[in-house]
């Protein structure tokens, strides 16, 4: 505010600090109040405002409602201060319109109209305020208004270079909101040769419009390779005296030449030789400057050189086809890796992960390798160590595999919570791509489950079953080392599903050593019992019936535990099932028809390692090694949804035996127990359930993960993952039918009209859906500002000639973007109290029915789903449940409290929500009513 005191508006000024000293927030209204009917009396009665009048009401006007008050008045005033003269004036005027017009204002006319005179205006200066408004607003209806006059300002000859950089921008902006904007044909051309004016300005906004159009349509763009690169040529080889206006603490451009880079990237290698030799000298030029004696201690400049040398390299990387370049940019990266700048380190830790799957620097990575090993257990910075990790897996091959797996498995004992997943994830891929001696893979793996447990996923002990059912040299090896691990005292219930599997498959190779006699096994597993999950009951209980067919002399043993009450008569259905049917089975059936029911697996058909698989989707965008050799897995058909982490890559989902589906209830299975066992033995009933059509979104509202659409046709299952205001969605596609579905397209319905709330971006997908196939396409989302419902899906598709289309809502509602938040009793009850004023009420309260019944579990597993942090012992009624969080979007954080008191006797529900923003607490209680 001191530039607008300096402009003479001693009454704005008085204003604002009476504002500033008012004590209580009664009191700051009652000024505002006043001020407002002063200003309101102003522009009713006095028709003979000046316009430095008008200029200071509308600045109290802007000021207020930045304090978070509605104005409704005011508008027709800032609309006549655009066709001022004066600068303050018109920059006021339109100031207050960015803000405060809606784009559907009666007044929108008159705004363009005067934006049109303006920017037809010889003043430079008013020509800018025009496209900064433009810009501001960047709507549909200012891209069309516009569209032709910007491009015209942007290329045209007699245009000043001040405005040649704000309509290259403003460009920019409408681009993203309209990209049809954009002219074609001549246009192209005229566009792309901005990179080589004379003023560096132009060029450095011109970099950044052209960069965007070239990733809508590189084809037509292609054009820019030859002039960026000689721009680029032009600005390394130049002083910093020679560019003297747009160095930066001695280098030359350095944003500019970070664009030029970025913007090659978008493009494979040069085909003309003297374009690519060019690029070449370019990047050797950088490297070499690299090396040079720092030119100043600052640390801007240090920040400017290693800005271009970062992106040159990334460059490098991208174009993958020169070895000496490679080979350079490695040693460069380990300079970095020893460099007190932590932000270099990972920067060089990350960019070397990189050129590990390169042929041609691969060799000068491994020559880092010591160094490495020692960033990942001496860092202090969790990321940095992540990205040792990352390097460590990337750099691994058969020369250095067991090395580096033994060196991950050390420092897995100590490393951070936060990247144990992962890293476990790594050491059982290394251990399968380069076991060369499949005993020690198994070595490693049963040493994961010990180290790590509880990090270890299903992928993992999946896999090491599969691998040892399919190698028969290693099979007995298995068994005598899964027997010895499980004799430890505290042994994890991963190491137990192991056990259970291979003994039950291959107990028998070792049964003649009476240490591992038939009853030594059997008592081992079922001393681990009662300690497991049911899950993994249900799994010993099917070992169990395997030894009735490998040891008949323990028969009687086994048949005890299938008669006893918490097995044939448990509360868990699946457990009583399979108790009660393999009880059965082995009193009722003969010897030759036990043997061929419980006969030993078959080997499993060649496929991609799930775990493999796994770790591509727990790491969208990373480079990874090539899958585990000669190794190709179809995705199962029964469920989209059955992988047990975040989807975010294009990749197969893997389901080793279908045991990714965890066991479906008596009351939705169709399949029974001992259909299991002659299909898959170890497998949990898998079995969708799903009706002819089956589409409920509302049940998305406290749940990611799940079959969003389905019927006789197609299923559509969703994983979701959100932080903060970003979200990513993983679809997958099922055709259920026999033959292909033809033209097979899904697009966002309406996506112009959520363009201001939501920033959704979706891959593309094949036209065509094989039968029985099921594809997955990944949805990127960024919440701008907050909304009511959500966006929908179209996806149609030809079917026997037939068109189809669905249109289905995608699981975005807005508390899919909140962040939990710790609170005590004390501060959550006081912004309870600030939330609920009186004079400023923004709250929502819903008294409602239950729809079904009031169980305590069920609720606090639905607000744990919804999004907000369960806080405990903080309502004086311990029946009552207290709830806070953040809603995170682009523009704001909007905190929001949640009380939700059950009436158990009267089956009623008071949900009450209070946020910083009155809609969002009205849609937060909407979505949660229809929960209970």
């Amino acid at each position: 505010m001191p530039a607008v005191r300096g402009d003479g508006m001693r009454g704005l000024a008085v204003f604002i600090s009476d504002i500033r000293n008012c004590k209580s927030k009664e009191a700051e209204i009652k000024r505002i109040n006043k001020e407002l009917a002063n200003i309101r009396s102003k522009f009713k009665g006095d028709r003979t405002l000046d316009g430095y009048q008008k200029k200071k009401y509308v600045c109290k006007l802007l000021f207020i409602f930045l304090l978070g008050h509605d104005i409704d008045f005011g508008h027709m005033e800032a609309v006549n201060l655009l066709s001022s003269n004066k600068y303050s004036e018109k920059q006021i005027g339109y100031l207050f319109i960015s803000v405060l017009v809606n784009t559907n204002s009666d007044l929108i006319k008159l705004i363009i109209q005067s934006i049109k005179n303006d920017l037809g205006s010889r003043n430079p200066i008013h020509v800018n305020l025009a496209m900064q408004c433009i810009a501001n607003i960047g709507s549909k209806d200012m891209a069309e208004a516009f569209g032709y006059d910007i491009p015209k300002l942007l290329v045209s000859g007699d245009t000043m270079d001040v405005v040649k950089q704000s309509a290259a921008l403003c460009l920019l902006r409408l681009f993203a909101t309209y990209p049809e904007i954009i002219p074609s044909g001549e246009w192209t051309s005229r566009i792309i040769h901005l990179l080589n004016d004379q003023h560096l300005g132009v060029v450095t906004a011109a970099a950044s419009l052209i960069e965007a159009l070239v990733k809508h349509n590189p084809d037509e763009y292609k054009g820019c390779i030859s002039l960026a690169v000689s721009r680029l040529s032009r600005i390394v080889t130049a002083s910093y005296t020679d560019l003297q206006d747009y160095t930066y603490y001695f280098v030359p451009a350095p944003w500019l030449s970070v664009k030029l880079l970025r913007l090659l990237q978008n493009y494979p290698p040069p085909e003309d030789p003297g374009v690519r030799g060019r690029l070449n000298e370019c990047l050797e030029t950088i490297l070499n400057k690299a090396q040079e004696p720092p030119k100043s201690k600052k640390v801007q400049h240090s920040n400017a050189k290693n800005a271009v040398l970062f992106e040159a390299i990334s460059l490098i990387i991208h174009n993958d086809s020169e070895p000496n370049l490679l080979v350079r940019a490695c040693n460069q990266l380990g300079q970095f890796l020893s460099n007190r700048e932590t932000n270099l380190r990972y920067l060089a830790l990350e960019s070397m992960c990189l050129l590990a799957n390169s042929e041609f620097s691969h060799e000068a990575v491994k020559k880092h390798q010591e160094v490495v090993i020692l960033s990942m257990k001496m860092e202090k910075d969790v990321s940095v160590r992540q990205r040792a990790v990352d390097l460590l897996y990337a750099m691994c091959d058969k020369t250095n595999s067991e090395e580096i797996v033994q060196e991950m498995l050390n420092y897995l004992e100590t490393a951070d919570y936060s990247i144990r997943e992962e890293m476990v994830l790594k050491v059982a891929i290394l251990a399968e791509k380069y076991a060369t001696d499949y005993s020690w893979y198994v070595d490693v793996i049963l040493n994961l489950i010990r180290i790590a447990g509880d990090y270890v996923s299903e992928e993992v002990w999946y896999r090491v079953i599969q691998i040892v059912i399919n190698r028969d040299d290693v099979q007995g090896y298995a068994a005598k080392t899964v027997f010895e691990a499980l004799q430890a005292p505290a042994c994890h219930e991963n190491m137990v599903k192991v056990g259970g599997y291979i003994l039950g498959e291959f107990g028998n190779l070792i049964a003649g050593d009476q240490r591992s006699a038939p009853s030594v096994q059997f008592q081992l597993l079922h001393s681990k019992y009662h300690l497991c999950s049911p899950m993994t009951r249900a799994l010993l209980l099917s070992t169990y019936v395997k030894f009735v067919n490998l040891f008949p002399e323990i028969k009687g043993m086994i048949q005890n535990v299938f008669n006893q009450d918490s097995n044939i008569r448990s509360a868990d259905a699946e457990l009583q099932q399979r108790a009660s049917e393999y009880l059965q089975l082995s009193n009722i059936v003969t010897t030759d028809v036990l043997a061929t029911v419980l006969e030993e697996m078959p080997a499993f058909p060649e496929r991609e390692s799930s775990i493999l698989a796994l770790l591509k989707r727990k790491k969208p965008g990373r480079v990874l090694p090539d899958s585990v050799e000669g190794k190709d897995e179809k995705i199962p058909s029964p469920s989209p949804v059955n992988v047990n982490q975040y989807v975010s890559n294009n990749t197969a989902a893997t389901d080793l035996l279908g045991l990714s589906t965890p066991p479906t209830s008596a009351a939705t299975s169709n399949s029974n127990a001992l259909v299991d066992v002659l299909g898959d033995l170890y497998s949990s009933s898998n079995n969708v359930g799903a009706s002819s059509n089956s589409y409920n979104p509302k049940k998305f509202v406290c749940k990611n993960n799940g079959v969003l659409f389905e019927n006789d046709l197609i299923q559509i299952g969703v994983k979701c993952e959100f932080r903060q205001n970003l979200g990513r969605l993983s679809l997958f596609y099922g055709n259920k039918t026999s033959v292909p579905l033809q033209n097979f397209s899904v697009v966002v319905s309406s996506l112009h009209e959520w363009i201001t709330r939501l920033n959704i971006q979706i891959k593309s997908i094949e036209s065509t859906l094989e039968a029985g196939a099921q594809v997955q396409q990944s949805l990127n989302v960024e919440c701008l500002e907050d909304y009511i419902d959500t966006p929908g899906l179209t996806v149609s598709f030809v079917y026997n000639n037939a068109p189809q289309k669905l249109l289905v809502k995608l699981p975005l509602t807005i508390n899919k973007f909140f962040e939990p938040t710790e609170m005590n009793a004390e501060s959550f009850f006081a912004r309870w109290k600030n939330l609920g004023s009186t004079h400023d009420p923004q709250k929502s309260q819903k008294i409602f029915r239950s729809s079904q019944p009031m169980d305590p579990a069920s609720t606090r597993t639905k607000l744990l789903g919804f999004g907000m942090q369960l806080l405990d012992n903080i309502d004086p009624n311990p029946d009552n449940y207290v709830c806070a969080g953040i809603i995170h979007t682009r523009t704001q954080q909007i905190g929001c409290l949640l009380r939700l008191e059950p009436n158990k006797q009267a089956q009623m529900y008071r949900l009450t929500v209070r946020s910083s923003k009155e809609s969002v607490s009205i849609e937060v209680c909407e979505l949660l009513v229809d929960q209970f």
